[in-house]
């Protein structure tokens, strides 16, 4: 069946989507609910979405069906709201968590894609979910149902036209009813085949632990393929009689037939019971986990065997009496609650329904001003609401009914980095529309923590502890100390004075009054450089240990050294340093030779 609920996350979040495997009453009276987990698109990360779309993109090719491109584009973005993927996870949640049905099943060819949006709360699902080990699969519960899996049905032939085809090709004849043998005959050689089966029986050492009495045994040698086999034999020898009969005891003894239920053990027969009871019909799973020694084959056909036992009888009333006794079903009363997110009818919203502005109409088509409830949505500090319709889709579907410009609608209102099951969200697209919804702010030190770090140097250790920065810092042993070495006066730093700023007016008009000199042009090749005017290269330098615009702007040659033709310009500093060099008069003509031959 496609049987669902809704489940209650939170106000602002969509409905989470369960199917009730069963209903427990706990010992204080109240009811819980074993659930499977389903998981929306908006759940899952942006890579297995576009393995998810392939995955449709090669079934709709196969199915020939070129519905989905021909749906316009509208329906084409409510059709993703309504496609979950199952998951193997069980949860237990409380019946008052439960908001509502719906209904979920297996997408299958023969259904129409479009006939989900036409139903209210009906979804599907194709692909499996692994939410730790993050994967897609295919659903092995797949009903082979489609052109693919039909037979080609021959035209039917005319009263008067012959069969051309060579039947001797197409089938084999095991059996002819139209035989010389009667029914009666036929009876008594099955009758035959029976008793050289209980003998035979009788004769193997193997079937007398199995088979330990004599009824058993006649039981074992009456099943379905000792009857194949007698059959056979009597059409394999011309239905005659007497050559029959002989082939039942060749040379080497009676022939002994068993089918599957007899060569498995009473060991083998539990184990099968106990992995059916796990895993289903999932007989790959059985073979790997329960049963290795057998073959696939004989494990489907101990199956169906089995199931004409009585054993299975048994179970089958066991198991119904069990849901008989289990809860069936659950009241729920209807949730009245006022909801959080409800805006009172005076708020005005910078985004109606996700997309137009108030006064405008919004997505259902509704003016902005009639609807009867509000409800905030998205990011708080763009202040968008929903109406009271597109606010039932979100909740019930995940999505608007329209796409937006946020992003696929992922961030709901107050809405943490992560999703109702504690997936972290994927922000796909342009990173301009991922909203920041918590404000910007800095660290700012003061100045006696500055003071504290040269004063208490020994004690904090900084280069230690960037090592180490998982150490935890005693700030107040520090703080204490710091008041012990600090010099003596006053312990709060004195108040600056207020800076009187000029208006930014007079600033311009200083600049145009005072305009920036013009650079001096390229030294001619080959000029003299005289060391009055110059600094040597490889005088003692200035060391800059903060940041590189203090010696002025330079142009991209100079940072990598690509014109080396082009005389250097020399930053202010190293003009000062040379005039301090000249009015000292003691220019060296070791220097001079350098500047040349750096030139």
């Amino acid at each position: 069946g496609g049987g669902g609920i809704y489940r209650m996350n939170s106000s602002s979040n969509p409905l989470l989507i369960r199917r009730i495997e069963e209903l427990n009453k706990t010992a204080n009276g109240n009811v819980e609910a074993k659930v499977v987990c389903f998981y929306r698109r908006r759940d899952i990360s942006g890579t297995l979405i576009a393995l998810a779309d392939k995955h449709a993109r090669e079934l709709e090719e196969e199915m020939e069906n070129p519905e989905m491109a021909d749906l316009p584009e509208k329906q084409k973005h409510q059709l993703r709201h309504r496609e979950l993927f199952l998951s193997r996870q069980l949860e237990s949640l409380p019946a008052t968590h439960i908001r509502g049905k719906c209904c979920v099943t297996l997408l299958n060819e023969t259904e129409a894609l479009k006939s989900y949006l036409e139903r209210e709360d009906s979804f599907f699902y194709s692909l499996v979910y692994d939410p730790q080990q993050k994967t897609l699969l295919a659903d092995k519960g797949e009903i082979r149902v489609g052109n693919k899996y039909q037979a080609d049905i021959t035209d039917l032939m005319k009263e008067d036209e012959e069969d051309g085809r060579d039947l001797e090709k197409l089938e084999e004849k095991i059996f002819d009813p139209n035989s010389s043998l009667t029914e009666k005959q036929i009876d008594q050689f099955l009758v035959v085949a029976r008793s050289v089966g209980t003998f035979a029986r009788a004769l193997d050492c193997s079937s007398s632990v199995r088979q330990p009495s004599l009824h058993m045994s006649a039981a074992a040698a009456s099943r379905d393929i000792t009857l194949f086999h007698a059959m056979d034999t009597l059409h394999a020898t011309g239905y005659d009689m007497t050559r029959a009969i002989a082939a039942l005891v060749p040379q080497g003894g009676p022939v002994l037939c068993r089918d599957e239920m007899e060569e498995w053990s009473a060991s083998e027969a539990n184990l099968f019971e106990e992995a059916l009871e796990k895993y289903g019909k999932d007989f790959t799973d059985i073979q790997q986990d329960f049963l290795p020694w057998k073959s696939l084959t004989s494990i489907i056909e101990y199956y169906y065997m089995w199931k004409t036992t009585d054993r299975y009888v048994q179970q089958k009333r066991l198991k119904a009496a069990e849901a008989e006794s289990k809860l069936k079903q659950v009241y729920i009363p209807n949730y009245n609650k006022p909801n959080p997110n409800q805006l009172s009818n005076n708020v005005k919203p910078a985004l109606v329904n996700g997309a137009a502005v108030a006064g405008t109409p919004g997505i259902t088509g509704i003016p902005a001003s009639s609807s009867y409830q509000w409800y905030s949505w998205g990011p708080p500090n763009m202040q968008c609401r929903l109406c009271a319709s597109c606010w039932t889709y979100w909740k019930k579907y995940g999505g608007l009914k329209m796409p937006t410009r946020l992003d696929g609608e992922r961030p709901g209102p107050n809405r943490n980095s992560l999703s109702p099951h504690g997936l972290p969200l994927r922000h796909g697209g342009s990173p301009k529309f991922a909203v920041k919804t918590r404000q910007a702010f800095f660290l700012q030190t003061t100045g006696l923590t500055m003071m504290a770090r040269r004063l208490c140097y020994d004690i904090i250790r900084p280069r230690y502890l960037a090592r180490h920065p998982y150490l935890p810092v005693n700030t107040a042993a520090i703080k204490a100390e710091c008041a012990l070495r600090s010099p003596e006066g006053p312990k709060k730093p004195s108040p600056l004075k207020p800076v009187e700023r000029k208006p930014l007016e007079s600033v311009v008009r200083y600049l145009e009054a005072h305009p920036r000199p013009a650079k001096p042009g390229p030294l001619p090749r080959g000029a003299s450089i005289s060391s009055a005017s110059l600094t040597p290269i490889k005088s003692s330098p200035i060391l800059n240990n903060g940041s590189p615009t203090i010696l002025g702007k330079r142009s991209y040659e100079q940072h990598n050294g690509l014109d080396g033709s082009k005389s250097k310009i020399l930053a202010p500093q190293w003009d000062i340093m040379a005039k301090r060099l000249s009015e000292a008069g003691r220019p060296s003509v070791s220097m001079q030779d350098e500047v040349h031959e750096l030139d």
